[in-house]
């Protein structure tokens, strides 16, 4: 009886100790996109509202897991608050497409059972990350672009929106400036020589909950003055976004047509997972070697299932900031 009370006794405490150990290693890293960003760019009053949003929406999603909640919820809060932001390419802050309208895309990954969703070329939904969420939940679907996906958007009762509810100044001059240079070369020369981030731009986020659940998400409103219904490596699971609890959780953010090709997000995971790399080393051979060989530019945000942060970046800079039970930090270039 008394060696049946010690190994209960035992069994208690390891399993309070396994439960502190887990919560300890709640994690949430976000990025607000990568890009050709210098200090000399932003005023600091700018600089100063980037930061701050970015820290609004770390926080959020950091006070959902200190809760018990679920790295899913932490995920979407997270970029739920860069959606609504005008600062960022996603949601309120979307980019033109070539005809002086909005598509976006979005997509969410849970890495306990590799659920997925994802949506393409919505116009009026005013929080793209709750639609894929919803694709994934509440369907049997992976995957819904355009007007379909905006019928089940209307089934789920998300809030929806005119498509002017996303327009802003900053962005349509960007436009502008876009469609002049491609008057006067090709796709391909635009790509070289445009000084401003119209290829690229993106919100993400990667949580790890107490329970050691990692989940991904990303939004988009793509590449500015985009045409034929054109999509990036945002919505495309694997490419964009991935999460495994057996090895990680990545967001990316960049040109989206190289992402795409190589597979970015889940190549990372699988050289954690397969090699043994570290998050960081993993990424940075994608990012600084495998993409950066062929020009693709653009960085990720990885979380592993320890708790361990990595970016990794080829460009002059990305919006990101992350938090655990250590440290925080929030950081532009």
């Amino acid at each position: 009886m008394f060696r049946i009370s010690l190994a209960l006794i035992s069994l208690l405490l390891w399993s309070l100790s396994s439960s502190a150990a887990d919560k300890n290693n709640i994690a949430i890293v976000i990025h607000g996109g990568a890009g050709n960003i210098k200090a000399a760019q932003l005023s600091p009053e700018q600089e100063a509202a980037y930061k701050k949003k970015l820290q609004e929406a770390r926080d959020k999603g950091y006070a959902i897991l200190a809760k018990g909640g679920t790295s899913m919820d932490a995920v979407v809060a997270a970029i739920t608050i860069l959606e609504d932001s005008p600062l960022f390419n996603a949601g309120k802050g979307a980019v033109y497409n070539f005809d002086g309208q909005h598509d976006l895309d979005a997509s969410i990954m849970e890495g306990k059972n590799l659920q997925a969703g994802a949506i393409a070329g919505v116009q009026t939904v005013k929080n793209p990350i709750l639609l894929a969420r919803a694709v994934m939940e509440k369907s049997e679907h992976v995957f819904l672009a355009g007007r379909g996906a905006e019928t089940f958007a209307k089934q789920q009762q998300l809030a929806l929106v005119e498509n002017r509810y996303f327009n802003t100044e900053k962005r349509f001059k960007s436009l502008q400036k876009a469609k002049q240079s491609l008057l006067k070369t090709s796709w391909n020369q635009t790509d070289k020589d445009l000084e401003i981030d119209y290829k690229m731009g993106t919100v993400g986020a990667v949580a790890l909950d107490q329970h050691g659940n990692i989940a991904a998400g990303t939004s988009t409103g793509g590449r500015t003055a985009k045409r034929y219904g054109r999509i990036g490596d945002s919505p495309v699971i694997g490419a964009g976004t991935w999460a495994d609890n057996r090895s990680c959780g990545v967001s990316a953010t960049g040109h989206g047509e190289f992402f795409i090709r190589f597979n970015v997000a889940a190549d990372i995971c699988a050289r954690v997972k397969y090699r043994g790399l570290s998050i960081q080393t993993a990424a940075d051979q994608v990012i600084n070697q495998e993409l950066a060989n062929i020009q693709g530019s653009g960085g990720v945000i990885v979380l592993d299932k320890q708790g361990n942060i990595a970016y990794s970046f080829n460009t002059k800079g990305m919006y990101r900031a992350y938090k655990n039970n250590k440290n925080s930090h929030v950081a532009i270039y």
